[in-house]
């Protein structure tokens, strides 16, 4: 760890960093970070998640696996359903900050659905 010029800035480790860096990356997609979004308003199964942000079953599955591998969501059986959230309230908030924040820059309400159709994905 180095420190900055200031004096008491510390830098994480680099495998801090490059996980920092692959988490944002599953997120970089319009897909994910929909399904992120619409996870951090509260828990859905894939059909759920399919009619809100406007995908395939097998897609939001696939996207859904691999935020799950990436321990960004997790799942719980409820019957024969399985039932998605995200674990962890520092991915919400930075999620929700980062949306949030664009979509007022753009003069758009947070709350405003958009569709993975319209994001061109």
């Amino acid at each position: 760890m180095s420190t900055g010029a200031g004096g008491n800035f510390v830098d994480p480790p680099a495998e801090v960093l490059a996980e920092a860096a692959a988490a944002f990356g599953l997120l970089a997609t319009p897909a994910r970070l929909h399904i992120v979004w619409a996870l951090s308003q509260g828990e859905s199964d894939v059909t759920g998640l399919a009619e809100r942000v406007g995908g395939t079953l097998p897609s939001v599955s696939q996207h859904l696996t691999k935020l799950k591998l990436a321990g960004l969501v997790r799942s719980r059986r409820e019957g024969r359903r399985q039932v998605y959230l995200v674990d962890d309230p520092d991915v919400v908030t930075v999620v929700q900050l980062m949306v949030g924040q664009l979509a007022a820059r753009a003069g758009h309400a947070p709350a405003q659905p958009v569709r993975l159709r319209e994001l061109g994905a």
